[in-house]
């Protein structure tokens, strides 16, 4: 069981209004981003927008019926699941999505940026509700100011809804599949380590054991990129990264054998 269809198109009507909306309260000197990655711009923007977001209709008084209220067991705890509440009844955990801005020079590398933002192993089959919880992204480009070409403030081109359980079920589908797996109950993911996957090459039983580095010789290690947006295999998500340009996973098995094109 999953999240209804008619919750889903309900919610994302309702949120459709933050797409166009251009957060001035900061504003970014072009010449300045000339020394910015954009892992720094998207922590700053995160942190504004996660404490922004349920009150931005008093900023912008044409967002007053987004229907987002803050989750009540967040309450002074950022790190907390789910970040809000809907008035359709789904419950939402926002992420931002950093799309690359056109005609701004910024420390970027040669090659698409993998998105930052993840799913952690705080949000799992165990705290998911199947039937509510859905994984808001919304997409944000830094753009020109109307009133000051050299100032840049990121715009929301685009909202993004997605169930949660699927996206929690690829993840780990996809953890699993690559030889990974769950240390004690859904508490640390880990990969093979360099010494795991040797061993498996041989035959050899692996130990139940995990590290945080190679050095300390285990056959896994904890995953330090576990959750990742471009290494969850659910193929509408993945659809999501490349309409925006960053970098996506062309293929998975989740649930069933999917591709995308690389065009």
């Amino acid at each position: 069981m999953s999240v209804p269809v008619s919750t889903i198109t309900t919610a994302k009507s309702a949120l459709a209004p933050l797409v166009g909306i251009q957060l001035d309260i900061l504003r970014l000197p072009r010449q300045a981003l000339a020394g910015f990655e954009p892992s720094q711009v998207g922590t700053i923007v995160g942190t504004l927008v996660d404490a922004c977001v349920p009150a931005l209709e008093k900023i912008y008084p044409k967002l007053i019926d987004l229907g987002l209220r803050k989750a009540p067991g967040i309450l002074g705890d950022r790190k907390g699941y789910p970040d809000f509440e809907h008035s359709s009844g789904a419950r939402l955990e926002l992420k931002m999505l950093y799309v690359d801005p056109v005609d701004v020079k910024m420390k970027t590398p040669p090659t698409p940026r993998e998105p930052s933002a993840r799913i952690t192993q705080k949000v799992t089959v165990k705290n998911v509700d199947a039937t509510r919880d859905l994984l808001f992204l919304l997409a944000y480009q830094l753009r020109v100011h109307p009133d000051d070409q050299d100032m840049l403030s990121p715009s929301f081109v685009d909202v993004g809804l997605f169930p949660m359980i699927e996206c929690v079920k690829a993840r780990d589908h996809r953890l699993i599949e690559s030889g990974g797996l769950w240390f004690g109950d859904y508490e640390t993911p880990a990969i093979l380590s360099a010494n795991g996957r040797m061993k498996k090459s041989r035959g050899d039983v692996l130990q139940q054991e995990y590290g945080r580095k190679e050095s300390e010789g285990k056959d896994y290690n904890e995953d330090t990129n576990f959750g990742k947006l471009k290494r969850i295999p659910y193929k509408p998500l993945q659809s999501f990264l490349k309409h925006h340009g960053c970098d996506y996973m062309t293929r998975g098995t989740y649930p069933a054998v999917w591709s995308l094109s690389t065009r």
